[in-house]
């Protein structure tokens, strides 16, 4: 078969600009720029506003290549060192579940300064990292309340999280359900919320601005680890990186930063996500319609 020979001048330019229309039509899903699709930001109540205040952005880079991106949570200042509370897989490897080695931190707040954060405590069993940095005294901090209950199907629950380097917030209301979690940790309940990725280690909080876990990501549901767990897996370090109580795991100390024990990455609970891809707005469409037939 003969290939079409291009017979006008303008058929080429003409081609060009319609493969420059169709690119611009794509759409990027999964990656860790994309926004919550309802962000009812301008819509908050002022205790879940001030409570916001505690959110920032994170991400990790491999040789000046971007590893992951995430949002995290004040959880407060010792002295001169600010503890932010995140998700692991901030520094853990997709296919061994491991920590990744030689990975530069940073954290982006909310007063547009950016700083360089150090690993400082990590639990890959339920997935949650503390990453400590120093010289920049931060005074907000999530509210822990264990005397808050939440209904399911009934009391409203706000997810937030921020973009890398724009710093921008973003938030979605929903209620928590009464669904068990499809990821391997059982202890993971399930909001309503709808996320995307650059929400992980986002806050979910009631509308009085307590604090009600910590979000993960997935694309049906989205899977929150309680506070009252969070609060008995921090209990075992204090702000200067002792170990002070022995809840989960037994900690041992490696290069200063507290670290599960040992366990084989085979026996961890996973925590997969998907990888980016290019999609059409029809494709957007057909996959938003088959998640709301789901719920």
């Amino acid at each position: 078969m003969h290939s079409r020979k291009i017979s006008k001048v303008g058929e080429i330019p003409a081609l060009i600009r319609q493969l420059r229309k169709t690119c611009e039509l794509l759409v990027l899903l999964f990656g860790f720029e994309e926004e919550f699709a309802e962000d009812i930001g301008n819509d908050l109540p002022k205790a879940v506003i001030d409570a916001s205040q505690c959110v920032v952005s994170l991400a990790s880079f491999d040789g000046g290549k971007r590893f992951f991106a995430c949002s995290g949570i004040l959880i407060g200042c010792h002295e001169s060192t600010t503890r932010v509370l995140t998700s692991a897989s901030l520094v853990t490897t997709s296919d061994t579940n491991d920590i990744a080695g030689n990975l530069e931190i940073q954290v982006y707040l909310q007063d547009n300064q950016n700083t360089i954060g150090t690993l400082h405590w990590y639990n890959l069993e339920y997935n949650i990292a503390v990453v400590s940095f120093a010289n920049l005294h931060c005074d907000e901090s999530a509210k822990f309340n264990n005397e808050v209950q939440i209904k399911p199907h009934r009391d409203v629950v706000v997810a937030i999280g921020s973009i890398w380097k724009t710093g921008k917030l973003m938030a979605t209301r929903g209620v928590v359900t009464r669904r068990k979690t499809k990821l391997d940790c059982e202890e993971l309940k399930i909001s309503t919320c709808k996320i995307t990725k650059a929400g992980i280690g986002g806050p979910l909080i009631d509308l009085n601005g307590n604090f009600i876990g910590m979000n993960f990501y997935d694309k049906e549901q989205t899977p929150y680890l309680p506070s009252n767990i969070i609060l008995r897996l921090l209990s075992q370090y204090d702000a200067e990186g002792t170990v002070v109580d022995e809840v989960i795991a037994h900690e041992v100390m490696k290069d200063d930063v507290i670290a599960d024990e040992v366990i084989d990455s085979t026996e961890r609970n996973r925590w997969p996500l998907p990888k980016p891809c290019w999609h059409y707005p029809s494709s957007v469409v057909r996959e938003y319609k088959s998640y709301k037939r789901k719920h």
